[in-house]
């Protein structure tokens, strides 16, 4: 596994979505998720949705996926400002 599949499942699973994975050793990854689909979600829930788009990879190829979940306007406000 690699984290440009795993960032093209992520993203076919969630129309719209800003997705950017790492991951050196092919087994373990980082992921973060900017959807307006996570509005109105608990981290928990938004987790789950990140996990729906990978199916049954999750605990087998991918033996573990830390996941950062945004909203648009989360990540906006943790954006640098721009500079005037």
């Amino acid at each position: 596994m690699d984290p440009a599949s795993i960032q093209a499942m992520i993203e076919n699973g969630l129309a719209g979505a800003q997705v950017d994975v790492s991951g050196a050793d092919g087994v373990h990854f980082e992921a973060t998720v900017v959807s307006s689909q996570f509005a109105g979600k608990l981290p928990l829930a938004r987790h789950r949705l990140v996990y729906a788009t990978l199916g049954d990879l999750m605990g087998g190829a991918i033996h573990a996926l830390a996941l950062k979940t945004l909203t648009p306007e989360e990540a906006a406000a943790l954006a640098p400002s721009s500079v005037r």
